[in-house]
């Protein structure tokens, strides 16, 4: 299945390491990898994933493919900016979300739109939202939620 992972733009290391964990888990998994394609969570959760194999789908804010990092397998450009936070969660069939900003609070909205199961690592305290305390348990609830 596709999983979309949100989070800030810019993350301390300790989320950093968190979302590498979720990325790199999704690909022994064997799930894509879906992000908004920039730095911060973004960056860290593709890292992971592509170290484990995995593959990663950055949909881009901007017109220029090359903004993608560089753990991005497929990035798609939008020109949309912010607008593209919609693109981001309706392709995956479940969010996991870790710390984040206001670009993550609105990606949580439209995951409430689209109805999209969510689990949330240090995340917005959002209705719809399961927390949860490690990357194990983020996987685990958005693979069970899909079934």
């Amino acid at each position: 299945m596709r999983i979309s992972v949100i989070g800030g733009g810019t993350v301390p290391e300790s989320e950093a390491g968190v979302a590498a964990a979720v990325g790199r888990l999704l690909a022994e998994r064997g799930h894509t990898l879906v992000c908004g394609g920039r730095g911060g969570v973004m960056e860290a959760a593709c890292r992971g994933a592509s170290e484990a194999g995995g593959r990663t789908v950055g949909i881009l804010p901007g017109e220029d493919r090359a903004a993608a990092n560089r753990h991005v397998n497929v990035p798609i450009a939008t020109g949309l900016g912010h607008a593209r936070n919609a693109l981001v969660v309706l392709n995956g069939d479940a969010v996991i979300a870790v710390d984040g900003g206001v670009g993550t609070l609105s990606e949580l909205g439209f995951a409430g739109v689209y109805d999209r199961p969510v689990a949330g690592l240090d995340a917005h305290d959002a209705p719809g939202v399961e927390p949860v305390a490690s990357p194990e348990a983020a996987v685990d609830y958005v693979e069970r939620a899909v079934e």
